[in-house]
Parts: structure tokens; C-alpha cells; sequence
């Protein structure tokens, strides 16, 4: 009887034989169905197994972004420059053993970056310790990718990696709910055109993750893939950045990135700017009532938090003890507007909570 293994490699050397066209459509999304349940059955089985060391780290500060890239890109120089670590630095692979955190301050914000062992073709499939490394990327608010600027290619392969290790850059997840029933076989309600695939397809892919029975709604226009992704419920979505190091070298530019030397400086308050923005941070200044607004220290938040988010950053009881808060600045329709726990904050908002004593 074939292992798991030998049947997903048997599976993905159809689909690279199957040309892709309208007859072999229905064939090439069942393929990919099949290859990635197989790869999520094996993963969990190898989580329950328990087998093999894994790499952590205490997350602090208000976000954590890893250095993700090649061996001796200049990663660990890179950290040393923008943080307060003192990663062992050295001209050869592997110098990174373990994982150095190092602390960023830059507009208020505390942005925790973490120098990971570098990685290498096959990480995904655990080639230099590259399932420990995955385990720590998947938690990261922001991947930065770094590369050699003399070796642009680097970039593309650290993507596959990634991409191979379920990681969605810079991507949502696909708008598509999905809601099991007992019975009454497979409906789909699509509020879009589908162009990637029919209805008769979607039904198939979900037989294949033995869902039978569900109420499917589709908002957008989604492909195979991405419909595989929502089904297998281990992909991560988060942003990254691209960084082309040893831009003092001779080398060939490219558009996607930015370019810096972290061993010269260049390009590095740039590049702060670029990591900050990436992270989607908002500056909200706190004022106590009857009082001027603290506009020295800002309270870090994110894109999308809400007054309940800044309510218990602060206190753990402030959500029960909440009366209302006022709002002045860019999300306040007229200053000291009165809002609730569900307002959506916007940079340089100010707020004062009014809270039961």
C-alpha cells in the first residue's frame, strides 16, 4: 500500500503531465483537491505525532515581523542596525542558530523583529530545519523578505517556500462562507460571475473534503486554488515586504522591493517608514476627561480596531465597566462626537472613555 508520500508525489506528477484546458479542467481542480488534503491530513498527523524540535519565542511589543531570506543575505546585520540585538554576525551559512528578537521603536510604536535561521530550496518540505522556521513565520504580523540585490531570483524562491508552507502574502482570505447541514445535498449561491470554475466543479472539490451537505455562498470570483485554501483552514494571511540588501554592489533593479545596505545604512529610515506602514499602525491619543489629550505618547492600535480593542489593551474590566467614549479627530463626524464599542478608530483619533466606577 503507497504512503501518504508516495501518493501525493504519484498526484503532483499527474498534474504537472495534465495540460491545463477547459477538458481537463474538472480533472486538474480534483487533483489539487486531493494533493492538498492529503498535505493537510499528513500535517495534522504529524502535529499529533508530536515529532521533531520547533523554534519559539515570547511575541511582544505591539507587533512582531520576522527577517525571512537565504542564508547570509545580511539578515543578522540588517536586526543589528534597525534594533537593539546583538545578533551574532559572520560571512557564512547558518550563523543564525538560534532565533534573535530585537526591539524597533519608531513612531510610538514598539515592532518586535525576530532574525530566523536562514532558509533554503525545500524549506517548506523540511529541508534545513525549515518546518521549526514555518512554525515561527506563520505567527508573524509581517514577513520581511530579504534578499541579495546581486541575486534577485532569491525572492521568487523564498515566495514558493512560503506559499508551499501555506503562508498568503498580501492576500485576504477568499470571501466564501461555507455552512455544514445534515442534510439536503450542496447549494451555492454566488453573488458574482465565476470565470475560474462552475458550480458542477465547486460541489466536486467539496465532495473531496467529504462535505456533502452545506449552504455555500461565493462573493467573489474565486480560482481553484483559492477555493482549496478556504477549505483546508491552515493558511495564514499576512502582509510582507520585500528588502534588497547590498544595494552597494553592482546589481539589477528590480520594482517589487526596497534597496538598502544594512552594512553602509542606506536606505534604512525608508525602510522603518515602510515596515511601520506595513503593519497597518494607527496613532490614537488618549485624553482624560476634563483634561488636554496626551499627544506625546500615543496608544498603538491597528487598522480595523475598534474602541472595544483600545478598552482592553488598557484595562481588562473596561469592556464590562464601558459607558461611552467621546471621539475628536479623523473618524469623529463633529469633535467629542459620543460613540460606542463597535466605533472603527482611524490614525490621530483622540479619545476620552467614560467608564463605570
Amino acid at each position: 500500500m503507497a504512503s501518504v508520500d508516495e501518493k501525493i508525489r504519484e498526484l503532483e506528477e499527474e498534474l504537472r503531465k495534465t495540460p491545463y484546458n477547459k477538458a481537463t479542467q474538472y480533472h486538474i481542480g480534483l487533483l489539487k483537491a486531493k494533493i492538498a488534503k492529503l498535505k493537510r491530513d499528513k500535517e495534522i498527523a504529524s502535529k499529533k505525532g508530536g515529532k521533531g524540535p520547533s523554534y519559539a519565542i515570547k511575541k511582544s511589543g505591539d507587533a512582531t515581523a520576522l527577517l525571512v531570506g537565504f542564508p547570509s543575505v545580511g539578515k543578522s546585520t540588517l536586526l543589528n542596525q534597525l534594533t537593539n540585538a546583538e545578533s551574532k554576525v559572520g560571512g557564512y551559512d547558518f550563523t543564525t542558530l538560534h532565533i534573535i528578537p530585537g526591539m524597533m521603536e519608531y513612531k510610538g510604536a514598539k515592532i518586535q523583529l525576530l532574525d530566523v535561521p536562514g532558509l533554503i530550496e525545500g524549506a517548506s518540505s523540511g529541508r534545513g530545519r525549515g518546518k521549526e522556521i514555518m512554525s515561527v513565520v506563520r505567527s508573524a504580523d509581517l514577513i520581511i523578505i530579504v534578499a541579495d540585490a546581486t541575486q534577485p531570483e532569491q525572492v521568487s524562491t523564498i515566495e514558493k517556500e512560503l506559499y508551499n508552507a501555506n503562508l498568503r502574502l498580501n492576500k485576504k482570505r477568499p470571501d466564501v462562507i461555507i455552512k455544514k447541514k445534515v442534510t439536503g445535498g450542496i447549494n451555492i449561491t454566488s453573488t458574482v460571475t465565476l470565470t475560474h470554475m462552475n458550480k458542477d466543479l465547486i460541489k466536486k472539490i467539496l465532495m473531496e473534503y467529504n462535505i456533502h451537505n452545506a449552504d455555500v455562498i461565493i462573493k467573489q470570483d474565486i480560482t481553484i486554488d483559492e477555493l482549496i485554501d478556504v477549505l483546508s483552514k491552515n493558511r495564514v494571511y499576512v502582509p510582507a515586504i520585500i528588502v534588497y540588501n547590498k544595494s552597494d554592489l553592482p546589481h539589477k533593479k528590480m520594482s517589487n522591493g526596497i534597496y538598502i545596505s544594512a552594512e553602509k545604512g542606506d536606505n534604512l529610515d525608508e525602510l522603518r517608514e515602510l515596515i511601520y506602514n506595513a503593519l497597518g499602525f494607527l496613532r490614537i491619543y488618549m485624553k482624560k476627561i476634563g483634561e488636554e489629550p496626551d499627544m506625546k505618547q500615543p496608544l498603538i492600535a491597528r487598522k480595523g480596531d475598534t474602541i472595544k480593542d483600545i478598552c482592553e489593551k488598557l484595562h481588562k474590566d473596561f469592556v464590562q465597566r464601558f459607558k461611552f467614549a467621546r471621539i475628536w479627530g479623523p473618524s469623529a463626524k463633529f469633535d467629542g462626537q459620543i460613540v460606542g464599542l463597535n466605533h472603527e478608530l482611524m490614525d490621530e483619533d483622540i479619545v476620552e472613555l467614560h467608564i463605570r466606577r
